[in-house]
């Protein structure tokens, strides 16, 4: 009786592969969370902001409605353009406090 058939040997092989995808995925998805982690906690700590998710919605949120104020001014629309951009900067400056 043999040991290790031809079917062991092909399965033992399959398994290898998987398991090489496996790891070279985690590999990969590891080193993209790590280097977002990091992205975050450099952003919030520079502007002294805690990394909490409300914290990065409203700072989100404050930069596209002063990047609006900063559109509206391209566009031609002074008062609009102050008021979006007085709104994103009060947000902003309210979110650093």
């Amino acid at each position: 009786m043999q040991a290790n058939g031809f079917f062991d040997d092909v399965g033992e092989t399959i398994g290898e592969v998987i398991r090489g995808v496996v790891e070279f995925l985690l590999g990969i998805f590891t080193n993209l969370f790590g280097a977002f982690d990091e992205f975050i906690d450099g952003l919030t700590r520079s502007l002294g902001i805690s990394d909490s998710f409300f914290s990065i919605v409203v700072l989100i949120i404050g930069v596209l409605i002063l990047w609006g104020g900063l559109r509206a001014f391209f566009r031609g629309s002074i008062i609009g353009g102050i008021i979006q951009t007085l709104l994103g900067l009060f947000i902003l400056s309210w979110l650093m406090m």
